[in-house]
């Protein structure tokens, strides 16, 4: 079936960079490439407006059987564009690849260099052109070692790699005419994988990096929000703030942000990051043996039983464990006192 210029078109727009049209056109190389990197940084979404039509052409006449691409013992021309784009992803997957799994063994020797190399060829291979996958990735396990441990390393083994990708660029062999295309299913699979490959490992590292810091996040609005109190039109603008990410997807898909049961939902939720306990609390409600649900008449109560059990004055024989359990207490229950006063106010 013949592709259409105008619907490659409306794909451009609507999802050009998640790769929609060029899934639509089968080049799957490349629309994986705008899938991973969306649209090439949105500047090679950006660029196509001009190269479609080409595109359209180019797919028509494979499908046809008329292409005239062969294997050649001429590359293709040197494409400054390809080029820099090769070394930008280059960069990008070996950035990626430091976020999520600089932790695992021998990363700098084997795991780097091979995303690196990974992200190098996938742009090699957009559209008509590909190149030498184990040239490239050789390449990149003989430059990773030079660099060793340097935060900048991705940077020039992608200029290495892509130097041996442009020196081994070929063009793709045509399709055989008697070989039906593959099933649209397949192809998606194909591309769910890949994208999931990539995006597990960053997702993980996001996830795993933000439940350990919750605390910490949830200790610093709540500070901000209690040193607000006195400003309620302040402490108004930056809950406004907090709620805007709501508030604008309610805009977009129509079900309006003003106020309703949904408003008061996020309201909640916002309620209970704040109650989030920080570690400093947690470490106070140890110390006291509460409970995070134990009131501040219980929590005072526990401090008074225990500053009687820990009294300097009533330890002489080890006073100077006594001493530093006794500080812990006071700090403990001033920390948990701090807690109770901003939400009294609140």
């Amino acid at each position: 079936m013949a592709k259409g210029v105008v619907t490659a078109y409306a794909l451009w727009a609507i999802g050009g960079p998640l790769g929609l049209h060029h899934l639509y056109l089968g080049r799957d190389s490349h629309a994986l490439l705008w899938l991973l990197t969306l649209g090439g940084f949105g500047v090679g979404w950006a660029r196509e407006v001009f190269r479609i039509p080409a595109y359209v052409n180019e797919a028509n006449r494979e499908a046809a059987g008329r292409t005239e691409r062969r294997r050649q013992a001429r590359p293709p021309p040197m494409s400054v564009a390809r080029f820099a784009g090769q070394v930008c992803v280059g960069i990008y997957f070996g950035v990626v690849a430091l976020i999520g799994l600089s932790s695992l063994n021998f990363f700098n020797l084997i795991v780097l260099p091979l995303s690196v190399g990974a992200g190098v060829h996938l742009v090699s291979c957009a559209g008509l052109e590909t190149s030498d996958l184990w040239k490239t990735l050789t390449t990149c396990l003989i430059t990773s070692p030079i660099f060793y441990g340097s935060t900048l390393s991705p940077l020039p083994i992608s200029l290495a790699a892509s130097v041996t990708a442009a020196q081994h660029r070929q063009f793709k062999p045509p399709r055989a005419t008697n070989v039906p295309p593959e099933p649209l299913v397949s192809r998606l699979y194909r591309l769910g994988l890949a994208w999931l490959a990539f995006s597990a490992p960053l997702g993980y590292c996001v996830f795993h990096n933000t439940t350990a810091t919750l605390y910490y996040l949830s200790d610093c609005v709540a500070a901000v929000l209690d040193a607000l109190w006195f400003f309620p039109w302040l402490k108004g603008v930056l809950e406004y703030l907090l709620l805007l990410p709501y508030r604008v997807l309610c805009a977009v898909t129509g079900g309006g942000g003003g106020g309703g049961e949904a408003e008061e939902f996020w309201r909640k939720v916002l309620e209970i990051l704040l109650r989030e306990y920080s570690q400093e609390e947690v470490e106070a409600l140890k110390v006291l043996s509460v409970s995070k649900e134990a009131s501040l008449e219980e929590i005072t109560h526990s401090y008074r039983e225990l500053v009687k059990v820990w009294h300097p004055d009533h330890n002489p024989t080890r006073a100077q464990e006594a001493q530093q359990m006794f500080i812990q207490i006071q700090e403990a229950y001033e920390t948990l006192l701090r807690r109770h006063k901003a939400f009294r106010r609140r």
